[in-house]
């Protein structure tokens, strides 16, 4: 195992992963209410696609770290990891500028209305519902999974590996799914993109 890389402290640690958890929830949830009306020089939707390929990259490095884990190579597994939140650091960024850019785009709005016509919703057929499904689930586990990714990542690094291992068991799945899911959204929604 590797000796703890910061100083043990619960209670700073529990309020600055719940202070971050809850500033990053309560600014995704009121993007959906902000456009900035900017007149960029290029398509503002490359955000949202260099959100998917850095999700493509952070599914990829789980897998990794996984390996590393399961081989006990532990600095390599230390790095991909810290690696893998810096690329979700990363993401978070796109994904802000993306939805502050360009408001919001409905699945099936071939005419870019904001709402769907009888016509758009037969033209989507049910993959609007398998969209919605993912979409749904995507949110709801990306909203749940933040604390515990950095209290999995906090319990790593002040060395108490047993702890960090209960919750990995757990969290990792979970980020690996929002992770997958996040490329999968961008794949349906994207060709709705005015």
């Amino acid at each position: 195992m590797l000796p703890s890389s910061l100083q043990k402290n619960d209670k700073k640690a529990h309020i600055l992963i719940w202070t971050v958890s809850a500033v990053v929830f309560i600014a995704i949830t009121i993007l959906d209410r902000i456009e900035v009306p900017v007149d960029l020089p290029f398509d503002a939707h490359i955000f949202a696609g260099l959100s998917a390929l850095v999700n493509s990259f952070v599914s990829i490095l789980l897998i990794v770290g996984l390996v590393l884990i399961k081989q006990k190579r532990y600095e390599g597994h230390k790095k991909v990891m810290l690696g893998t939140m810096a690329l979700s650091i990363l993401f978070l960024v796109f994904y802000i500028l993306h939805h502050l850019l360009t408001g919001e785009t409905k699945f099936g709005d071939l005419d870019h209305s904001g709402s769907l016509s009888e016509s758009e919703k037969l033209a989507a057929g049910s993959i609007r519902y398998i969209y919605y499904f993912i979409i749904s689930t995507h949110i709801t586990l990306a909203g749940i999974i933040m604390p515990f990714v950095l209290y999995t990542a906090y319990r790593a690094l002040i060395g108490e590996f047993i702890i960090h291992k209960k919750l990995a068991r757990w969290t990792f799945p979970i980020w690996l799914y929002v992770a997958i899911t996040g490329v999968v959204v961008y794949l349906l929604i994207s060709p709705y993109y005015a």
